[in-house]
Parts: structure tokens; sequence; C-alpha cells
């Protein structure tokens, strides 16, 4: 593992060098709960099956990263996906990547894409959020039980330096009052590389509404109708996970599209 400085803090972060040539690197983020180790061979399978170079990295307060310096903000995934991004890519010289975002990770990545549009050259995300549902907010409820009952705070701890700290920035900033009306779906307009969306069925955490929502944002205009949704039966909030072969086949005809 390599870290870089960005911004005042520390960042972890891991580069698979590429085996084609003429291929975008492609950028993972992880979910509100993740870190590099917790992709565990995801990424690799991907960068091993489309030849990209792959960049992971964990995000301030996750894996080995530098901790939380102050409270989080309900506008975390923007801070992320205007401030950390552009620096972090600076430093590392990535240039028009194709980013794979988790949940959170998502999310952040559409952020980045609405804001630099000529930046990235694709985005894939996974179970993203664009609107606060109630779904969601029942799915952390339970989750936050959850944590106090079982053994998730010491598997937790397995990839981060302070499982508690992670587990509570996640929980309780959701189900804050500032964050009811978080909302990102201002930026989905201005997106104008091609889109791969994917969500589970049974996803805990959302409905289909937060994948139809970028398919509905510029309807043949600002995508230029370059959008696939891809829906997932037997499949919760982690779809690379879940249906693994199925999100791999996607993201293989996804890239090859692209190349």
């Amino acid at each position: 593992m390599s870290f870089v400085e960005v911004l005042g803090r520390t960042l972890e972060y891991q580069l698979i060098p590429a085996h084609q040539i003429d291929r975008p690197t492609l950028v993972f983020l992880h979910e509100g709960l993740g870190s590099i180790a917790m992709w565990r061979d995801f990424p690799a399978r991907v960068a091993q099956l489309t030849g990209c170079r792959t960049l992971l990295w964990s995000r301030t307060g996750y894996g080995q990263s530098s901790p939380l310096p102050v409270p989080r903000t309900a506008r975390y995934m923007h801070e992320e996906a205007l401030d950390v991004m552009p620096a972090l890519f600076a430093s590392l010289g990535i240039e028009r990547p194709l980013l794979i975002g988790h949940s959170d990770g998502g999310s952040i990545a559409l952020i980045h894409a609405g804001a630099y549009p000529e930046r990235v050259a694709g985005l894939i995300v996974l179970a993203p959020h664009e609107f606060v549902e109630e779904k969601a907010l029942a799915g952390i409820r339970a989750a936050g039980e959850f944590y106090a009952a079982s053994d998730w705070r010491e598997r937790l701890g397995r990839y981060h330096r302070d499982p508690d700290a992670v587990f509570r920035a996640w929980h309780d900033t959701w189900l804050s009052p500032a964050f009811r009306d978080w909302n990102i779906e201002e930026y989905l307009p201005a997106i104008r590389c091609p889109v791969l969306a994917i969500q589970g069925e049974d996803d805990e955490y959302a409905t289909m509404r937060q994948i139809e929502a970028i398919a509905e944002a510029a309807p043949g205009g600002a995508l230029g109708g370059d959008i696939d949704l891809l829906r997932l039966a037997d499949c919760r909030h982690t779809p690379q996970r879940d249906q693994t072969d199925a999100v791999l086949a996607a993201i293989a005809a996804f890239l090859e599209r692209l190349s």
C-alpha cells in the first residue's frame, strides 16, 4: 500500500498497472463503510478483465487514511467530489478516468462527473444515491441496531483504524435532520460521459428510483441517451458481491463499447 498527501491529509491508495494501452484509468470509490481492503479482490478482477490501470483509495477517516479532522457535514460527499478528487488526481497524474463507485462512492462519482464533465471518460455506479428515501433511513436505523447487538464492530475493525468513528460518521450523518434534504440531482443533467448504473432488486437501502433518476435526468440530451440501467434479481445493496459474475460481465461489455 502507498500513501499520498492531499489537502493536508494522508490517504492510502493502490495502483494496479495497465495491461493494455489506450484504455482509461479505472478509479474505484468505496461505499460509506468501505475502504481499499473492503473491495476485496473485485477491483483486481476488473483490472485483469479489462487491462486498465486501476486506482483505489480510502477516503479520509477510512482504512489507514487520516482520521476525520472535524465532525462530518451533510455535504461530505460534495467535499470529496469537488475538492479531494481533483487534488488527488493532480497528485497522482490521473487524467480523464472512468469512475466506478459503490453506494456513497457512486454518489460522489456522479457529483464529480456532473461538476467536471470534461474530466471523466465514463461512469459506472453500483447502488448509488441521488436523494434520501425513507427506505434508506429505515435500513440505516436497522443497521444501527445490528451494530450495537452483533460483532459488526470487530469485523469493521479489520479494515479501519477506528471502526466506531467510521460507523457513526455514516449512520449519524444520514439520520441527522440536516441530511433529510440532501439531493444531488442538480448534477445529473451536466454529465456528458457514458453511464452504466447497476442496482439490486432487493436493495435494502434504496428503490429503483435511484438509478431511474439518472436515466431521466436528460433523456436524449446531456447524456445523449448513452446510459445503461442494469437491474439484478437476487441482489441487495452490494451488486459486486451478490451478483459478481453479472457485474463483471456488464463492466467488461461497457468498457469494450468505449474502447
